[in-house]
């Protein structure tokens, strides 16, 4: 055991001496206070007593002590409570020792507004409300998409937002193309399009067959009285309905409202599938890759994905796993408490769930094939791209850097992130040039772009142990631009910090760019070299970044309301009165009656809008 190690193993034992024998969470931070691992416990002073001896772990848990030099706890009431809040933790905090579900953004679901007299169906993705009928979650917004395609062909609901809706006068294209009944114009009534979201929450609910057998019999009806357009919208809606039911060719048996996970792991990789059943019905498929150390068991990388992901998610009745998994029980227990009813993991062994399960897991493994093969590709051409630009290291993350404005207008600067996986876009950076003088000034905003870049990162990384500092930085420009930026890391104490700058080629062709690099003369790739287009790639992927983040500046600085100018009008009653009057017109010509009528604006208020734009 080495000295350091040593004391690493005295701090932990130091807090072992007043641990109480309950159930919690426990941190270990380094010197500099960031977290390296989470765990949890259901006796604390039993489970960190163990890292006061070293020599009985891995290398790695070893190294983990060694950089140990603090702890923090937080005791729970159960070992349920602690697993909860373990994954949570992790989730946030995303320790360099825990393995860690990576890309965990929300899931869409459908959402049929039951609180209207006409309900609206549209895909959401945030917060659900109280009052509104959500269905999901939903794999992808491909996967909602598609739903409410055949949700609109078979049942007619609406899609139109509630202001649209109030102010029609005629019908949309929707009701020409036989999407929408009009219930806006009055063309169907009130209790007929009751029917049409009866139907409609039935079939989200797995009822598919009953409707399709009872559109079937309208249909033979409105033949028998030759009311044959009748019979065609019916025979339409039943082609909608049969589309669906032949979508789910799966091995799904009787599944009904589950989820089905299957990992599989190879060369120290591994890939986590999760298939969404809903009421007899898939809503879609997404792969996971979760990191972890290469010796890591794959059931306790199992069991820990399972875990964080169901923190912000609702855990199903049923979860299908293809191995079993250390924890199950818990697991169980602390998502019941969450859910507020019974949730059951199962690892099916034969029959039709077996089948599933076999299919989810062959999804896995040709996803992580796939995956695998991309990396390697990009950690090939990461290699090449160091012995073009003579570089000491292979990088494993490159950022680049681009400007976007018009004449000095919402300048913003833009970051990217490419590493061997790929684009990292929870990396992405935007920022908003602050400085009045630079407006317009590309050198200028690119020493502000750099200045705030990498400030920060001497007081957030200064170790550069986080991996968050680039091995490459790649600008999107030529010797200017360089040059600026060579000011300010060598200002900041950064000469090291390898910087490339790319300029496009002769009437902006590409496959003609020219490279600038310090210490070296400009010079040009052969338009046929793998690292010329890999570069092109990543300055376009820039660009586009750069242009989108400045085209949503300039959209909200532009399409700034009159009403934000006025006293005692926030979002909220901004929001009430647009959706009230439909429009700021309609607002400015409204009296203080009128503007009373609306909730949440009393006389005062009322009086105070009037007057501002009555003046």
């Amino acid at each position: 055991m080495s000295t350091d190690q040593k004391s690493g193993a005295d701090v932990i034992s130091g807090f072992v001496k007043t641990l109480p024998n309950t159930a919690g969470v426990y941190r270990m931070l380094d010197k500099n206070g960031d977290v390296l691992y989470v765990g949890k416990a259901k006796n604390l002073k039993k489970r960190v007593v163990a890292y006061t001896k070293p020599e009985k772990h891995s290398v790695r848990i070893q190294r983990m002590i060694f950089q140990t030099v603090n702890m923090a706890f937080i005791y729970t009431h159960t070992e349920a409570e602690a697993l909860l809040l373990e994954a949570e933790l992790i989730k946030k905090l995303k320790p360099r020792y825990n393995i860690l579900l990576r890309d965990d953004k929300s899931f869409p679901y459908i959402m049929v507004t039951t609180d209207h007299d006409y309900p609206q169906i549209e895909k959401h993705r945030g917060k659900q409300k109280k009052g509104i009928k959500f269905f999901g979650p939903f794999a992808s917004v491909g996967a909602v998409n598609r739903t409410l395609a055949i949700l609109q062909k078979a049942f007619m609901l609406r899609n139109c937002s509630d202001h649209i809706f109030a102010s029609r006068t005629r019908p949309c294209l929707q009701y020409q193309i036989k999407r929408c009944t009009a219930p806006c114009v009055g063309y169907v009534s009130k209790d007929e399009y009751s029917e049409q979201v009866d139907q409609a929450l039935r079939f989200l609910s797995g009822k598919s067959h009953e409707i399709q057998k009872d559109f079937a019999k309208k249909m033979e009806a409105a033949s028998k009285k030759m009311d044959y357009e009748t019979a065609a919208v019916y025979r339409d809606r039943i082609r909608a309905l049969s589309s669906v039911q032949s979508e789910q060719n799966t091995p799904m048996g009787a599944v009904g409202n589950a989820d089905a996970i299957a990992i599989h792991s190879e060369g120290g990789n591994s890939c986590v599938q999760v298939f969404f059943y809903r009421a007899g019905q898939s809503f879609g498929n997404r792969a996971y890759y979760p990191r972890h150390e290469k010796g890591e068991d794959i059931d306790k990388v199992l069991s820990s994905f399972v875990a964080q992901f169901y923190t912000n998610k609702p855990a199903p009745k049923h979860i299908y796993l293809n191995l079993k998994i250390p924890d199950k029980s818990l697991i169980e227990d602390a998502l019941g408490r969450k859910m507020e009813h019974e949730v059951k993991i199962h690892i099916p062994v034969r029959g039709a769930k077996k089948a599933l399960m076999s299919y989810v897991e062959e999804n896995a493994r040709q996803a992580l094939k796939r995956k695998m093969g991309t990396t390697m590709a990009q950690t090939k051409i990461f290699e090449q791209a160091a012995e073009t630009f003579d570089l000491e290291d292979t990088p494993e993350r490159i950022e680049i850097y681009d400007n976007s404005h018009i004449q000095g207008a919402h300048a913003v600067g833009a970051m990217v992130v490419a590493t061997t996986e790929g684009f990292a876009k929870n990396h992405y950076r935007k920022f908003n040039i602050k400085d009045e003088k630079v407006m317009g000034d590309d050198y200028g905003m690119m020493r502000e772009v750099f200045t705030r870049r990498f400030g920060r990162a001497l007081k957030e990384d200064p170790t550069r142990e986080k991996g968050t500092w680039p091995d490459l930085v790649i600008i999107d420009g030529g010797l200017g631009q360089l040059n600026a930026a060579r000011q300010v890391m060598a200002e900041l104490g950064l000469p090291d910090v390898p910087l490339l700058a790319i300029a496009k080629g002769p009437d902006r062709n590409a496959g003609r760019e020219k490279f600038f690099m310090h210490g070296r003369k400009m010079f040009t790739l052969p338009m046929n070299d793998p690292v010329m287009y890999f570069m092109q790639r990543l300055r376009d992927e820039a660009h586009r970044f750069a242009i989108g983040s400045h085209r949503i500046r300039r959209k909200k600085e532009t399409i700034k309301s009159e009403l934000d100018e006025v006293s005692g009008v926030g979002p909220t009653r901004k929001k009430a009165l647009l959706a009230h009057f439909g429009s700021v017109r309609s607002i400015k010509s409204a009296g203080i009656a009128d503007l009373m009528q609306v909730e949440g604006i009393s006389e005062k208020t009322a009086k105070i809008i009037y007057d501002s734009f009555h003046e």
